[in-house]
């Protein structure tokens, strides 16, 4: 008796992923000015929207994130002798490369046309045929439920919640796969990069620089404020991981990142991202003052046109982020409401510029490690751009210093400071500092965000602790 045809569904069960998402975000990312058009597509049906996005956009098959536990069960199957069908929701075109990818199946059927081969469309064809029973069936989603129903034995992959309590009551159910983490919080703790909240505590500093840090209101304020700015970084560290899948896959280190690596679900991240953007501006909005909404959503919408288009364009990029690490210092000044002085701008600007600097030399340098010589995916820069960066860098730097040297001698320092000529001791201190974080970054040390970097690192602590200690005593 001839053993009947195992058929694979794609999307979550063969992929990681989501072809659908992907392909839409792939097409934002590349055509910002057009981003409403697959609205427009939708119109006529999912089938034409997902044709038309394949028809636009080019995945790179070889990075998606394959379920290896799958594909080596397929393995296995074709091996005895069995006959394997890819029958996906996904367009032809992108089925047709994932077969021929992975050279295991013997037949492609897939979304094209009018027909979106989903559910019980999928099920009918399946059904017309290899008949009734005729088939075994591997799935994830609530979807599946429909084929599974019709099929002889129903295999599941990491089913989605609640699937697989309803598959079981269909009873055919031969096989669970599962290949999920053990501890899911831990993908989604690094996903919405909870360490990176740590740059949030920039909102801390004009509290410190206008010496009202002993107000336990402010104090409760600030913390108000740092967790609503997390909530809203969060949300557009998960945006921007969205637009940027097919370029992290290409990097040696963010092809690790949850969505990257598929151990985060998409479809679970395009319901995290809004909730949690909605929880911060609802934060913002009922417990601190209207000024420091207004820099949350200027945040925002920099940090927006940042992923969609300034992270491309060559020194604007940097300038950017600078101005982002700037705006939560901006954002303290508003949730505080004291006064935002040209010194702590100035600074900040020049400070920040200089650390975004390293994070592109030591992205370019690892490139240039690795032989690479084409521009950077997602990114404006050449490797032989490497002493250029250098050079920009530690001049912005230096130039922070210089702008904490002429602000002793402000008048407001003046009026601030009882001893101000203390203050000049701080310019070592950030000197050393500086310098240390280029030689760092130059010797391919550098291997997260400078910012955070500095944050845990133990020289960087040790000076913090003596720059506080230096201004303690000027005042």
């Amino acid at each position: 008796m001839n053993t009947p045809p195992l058929v694979v569904d794609l999307d979550g069960t063969l992929l990681r992923s989501d072809l659908l998402v992907e392909s839409g975000f792939a097409f934002i990312r590349r055509h910002p000015a057009r981003s409403l058009m697959p609205l427009k597509w939708l119109l006529s049906g999912k089938a034409t929207l997902k044709t038309r996005l394949a028809s636009e956009i080019a995945l790179d098959i070889p990075s998606l994130p394959f379920n290896e536990g799958v594909i080596a069960f397929l393995r296995q199957a074709k091996a005895e002798g069995r006959s394997l069908i890819l029958a996906t929701a996904s367009p032809q075109r992108y089925a047709d490369e994932i077969a021929r990818h992975l050279g295991l199946f013997e037949r492609v059927l897939a979304t094209h046309g009018d027909i979106n081969l989903s559910a019980r469309a999928k099920r009918d064809l399946l059904v017309r045929e290899y008949g009734e029973k005729g088939f075994d069936y591997l799935g994830n989603s609530a979807d599946d439920l429909a084929v599974w129903q019709a099929a002889r034995h129903a295999y599941l992959v990491n089913p989605e919640l609640g699937v697989e309590a309803r598959a079981t009551r269909l009873g055919n159910v031969a096989r669970v796969i599962r290949s999920s983490p053990s501890d899911p919080w831990r993908p989604w703790l690094k996903q919405l990069r909870a360490h990176q909240w740590l740059k949030n505590l920039l909102i801390f500093v004009p509290l410190l620089a206008s010496h009202q840090i002993s107000h336990p209101d402010l104090l409760i304020r600030g913390l108000l404020a740092f967790f609503v700015f997390g909530l809203c970084a969060s949300s557009v560290y998960l945006l921007n991981d969205l637009l940027d899948l097919e370029d992290d896959r290409q990097h040696s280190t963010k092809r690790t990142r949850p969505l990257a690596a598929g151990t985060v679900s998409i479809k679970a991240a395009l319901l995290v991202c809004p909730a949690l953007l909605m929880g911060g501006f609802a934060g913002a909005t009922w417990l601190l003052p209207r000024e420091f909404t207004l820099a949350l959503t200027c945040y925002y919408a920099l940090t927006l046109a940042y992923s969609l288009v300034l992270k491309r364009i060559m020194t604007v990029d940097v300038i950017t982020l600078a101005m982002l690490y700037t705006m939560r210092i901006v954002a303290g000044v508003f949730a505080f409401d004291v006064v935002l002085t040209f010194w702590m701008l100035a600074f900040s600007m020049f400070l920040f510029l200089s650390l975004a600097l390293v994070k592109r030399y030591a992205e370019l340098r690892e490139a240039r490690t690795e032989g690479k010589n084409e521009v950077t995916p997602g990114r404006g820069y050449y490797p032989a751009d490497l002493e250029m960066i250098a050079s920009l860098g530690t001049a912005s730097g230096l130039l922070s210093v210089m702008v904490l040297a002429l602000y002793i001698q402000d008048r407001s320092t003046l009026a601030l400071y009882r001893h101000p000529q203390v203050i000049w001791l701080a310019c070592p201190l950030l000197l050393y500092w500086v310098t240390r974080i280029w030689m760092v970054t130059h010797r391919g040390w550098m291997h997260e965000d400078p910012v955070v970097f500095a944050m845990k690192d133990r020289n960087s602590l040790i000076i913090a602790i003596l720059f506080a200690i230096v201004f303690w005593a000027a005042s």
